[in-house]
């Protein structure tokens, strides 16, 4: 399993959607904190993004469940950054293969 960070860009113009889609997108990341294929997940807090950390097999296994995203199906994210991360000190250390 490999531990990646996610960075969300949000579309500038996407504050209603997000909001519409909020309550589908956490129960969507719940879901996956649940299954432990989500470690953790945040806004930013000027509100132009977000912050996920996921462990996963691989990024193609990453890439699919971004797809699912209620987020990525309504066209609120602008962009996407993805790296595999390897947490050294903290709490996430115990995740890092």
């Amino acid at each position: 399993m490999t531990v990646f960070a996610v960075e969300y860009v949000y579309a500038a113009d996407s504050t209603a959607a997000r909001d519409e889609h909020r309550p589908a997108h956490r129960a969507w990341l719940a879901g996956l904190a649940d299954d432990g294929q989500l470690l953790t997940s945040g806004p930013y807090g000027d509100g132009a993004g977000a912050l996920l950390i996921f462990k996963v097999e691989d990024e193609t296994r990453l890439n699919d469940l971004l797809k699912r995203d209620p987020f990525a199906e309504a066209g609120t994210i602008a962009g996407i950054r993805t790296t595999e991360w390897t947490p050294v000190i903290g709490i996430l250390a115990q995740h890092a293969s």
